[in-house]
């Protein structure tokens, strides 16, 4: 059997993981809030119509914070619209993903649900259609204590206390031709620099996010962060990534060998920013939030059909993968990359939260909700995956697929919680024809035992969970043991495992 060996110890380290890096997102798009979040005649509906069986769902999932109104969406998002008496709103064509927005959920409405979720908001503004004034419209109604127009409008709307919101994005995707008001680098830079300006003379306790590239294959790519940091440097805290990934090729293999170009994605993005720092004398690092990541390929045909046949509907399903086993692979493998860099991506946003490209999936005409394959890899890392990511030293055995070279076999990371005295390891076993044995040297960590092995693991790598038919849900093994020092694992081929081991 082949065999990968890690070292493990508790005095090197990445860096603290920042919580927020199990982060999520809802848009208004598809059935994301409409159907998905809100639905008054759902039988699990609270008294704000919200479906109260989704919100535990989320709840398991433990989110810490979810972007929000978009994505795509935000860039001809009139946020006045989505304020004060229900009634009184007006309906809107939503260019991004061309639906009807009736703006039956707002602003207060989803931050009254963040809270019932547990969740920190993440805004964004809308720098597509709007700009300056806007950006600080909305941050005076949602932070300031009142006394002015836009906080006394919200006290108005029923709201005496701030929202307090402390993330905010620049804008989404502006490096995108898609993107309605797509700007060029330098009109980009400008702008967000001005607007990042007059938010902090606002509330100057704010976090903003600069966009970034909106994938790693983009035409402009890193130029445009170096360019567009220039700009914004001295007044942003961090930088975006967005990418998906997909096996339109049907070769799981190399599918599961993506994740490296996030490593490499996410490498250039740092590389970059310091490069603007060195260039500008500069003493902060820009961080990274990485706040839309996922697989998104499955319901692509459907999403044409209906953008451009029959546009104009009220929250169609649109963007509902159904994910797959090797999906929840390649999402385990994608977390495992997050963590490997918590120096600096120190948030991200699993895109999204509920029917569209989600974990978590209703049923349409009031039906169940149900957990996707995806849930699992996600909801572990988000629980155990909390305190300190240590420094793996890993050796692997490696193959090559059909656009990658020196693949390793097996991915893997820990995280040391010096409070519960606990370490939790997440590992994939990419070789999808060989189990292999990861010898880990734990010699630092004295005294402690297995507490468990979890792992997600089939035969069929397209299989599904549907409402009521979980197939792809985690096990207990007994395939790990401590022996002087020495944690032996076995990793089942094309297999994602998290094991536990505590202070006795």
């Amino acid at each position: 059997m082949k065999k990968a060996k890690m070292v493990i110890d508790r005095e090197y380290n990445i860096s603290k993981v920042d919580e927020r890096v199990y982060g999520s997102f809802i848009e208004h798009l598809g059935r994301a809030v409409y159907d998905g979040i809100y639905c008054p005649k759902h039988k699990t509906t609270d008294e704000m119509g919200f479906r109260t069986d989704v919100i535990e769902l989320v709840k398991e999932l433990n989110v810490p914070i979810i972007r929000y109104p978009g994505g795509n969406f935000v860039s001809n998002f009139f946020w006045e619209d989505s304020v004060g008496p229900v009634e009184e709103r007006p309906k809107r064509l939503d260019l991004a993903w061309k639906s009807l927005e009736e703006n039956k959920v707002g602003l207060n409405e989803f931050i009254s649900w963040s809270k019932k979720a547990n969740s920190d908001v993440m805004m964004a503004v809308n720098l597509g259609t709007r700009g300056i004034a806007d950006a600080c419209n909305i941050l005076e109604y949602c932070n300031h204590p009142g006394g002015t127009k836009y906080s006394d409008l919200r006290i108005k709307h029923g709201f005496k206390d701030s929202h307090n919101i402390k993330t905010w994005c620049l804008g989404n995707e502006m490096d995108g031709p898609w993107q309605i008001g797509h700007k060029t680098m330098d009109e980009y830079g400008r702008l967000a620099e001005e607007t990042a300006k007059a938010m902090k003379i606002i509330d100057p306790t704010i976090e903003l996010v600069s966009c970034g590239s909106s994938a790693l294959d983009m035409p402009t790519f890193p130029k445009w962060e170096a360019t567009t940091l220039e700009y914004t440097y001295d007044h942003v805290d961090y930088v975006s990534l967005h990418q998906y990934y997909g096996n339109r090729e049907e070769d799981t293999a190399d599918y599961l060998a993506k994740s490296d170009d996030m490593d490499a994605f996410i490498r250039t993005v740092i590389a970059t920013c310091d490069y603007v720092k060195a260039k500008k004398r500069g003493k902060k690092n820009i961080n990274l939030s990485f706040d839309e990541w996922n697989v998104w390929f499955h319901s692509n045909a459907s999403d044409e059909d209906i953008i451009h046949n029959h546009p104009w509907q009220v929250a169609p399903p649109m963007l509902e993968d159904i994910y797959t086993f090797e999906d929840a692979l390649l999402v385990g493998l994608m977390l495992i990359t997050l963590l490997k860099h918590a120096d600096r991506v120190k948030m991200a946003c699993l895109a999204q939260l509920v029917n569209v490209i989600a974990p978590i999936m209703t049923d349409e005409d009031g039906g169940g909700a149900w957990k996707q394959t995806i849930f699992y890899p996600f909801m572990y890392t988000s629980k155990y995956g909390r305190g300190v990511a240590l420094l793996p030293v890993m050796n692997s055995p490696k193959h090559d697929t059909a656009n990658h070279e020196n693949v390793t076999d097996v991915e893997s990371v820990a995280v040391f919680n010096e409070e519960k005295e606990e370490v939790t390891i997440f590992a994939v076993n990419r070789n999808i024809e060989e189990n292999i044995e990861l010898e880990t040297d734990i010699r630092s960590f004295e005294g402690y035992q297995v507490v468990e092995h979890l792992v997600l693991e089939s035969d069929d790598f397209k299989v599904v969970n549907g409402f009521g038919a979980e197939r792809i849900k985690p096990i207990e093994t007994t395939r790990s043991s401590i022996d002087d020092g020495i944690l032996r694992s076995l990793l089942h081929k094309a297999s994602w495992n998290m094991i536990r081991f505590a202070k006795r």
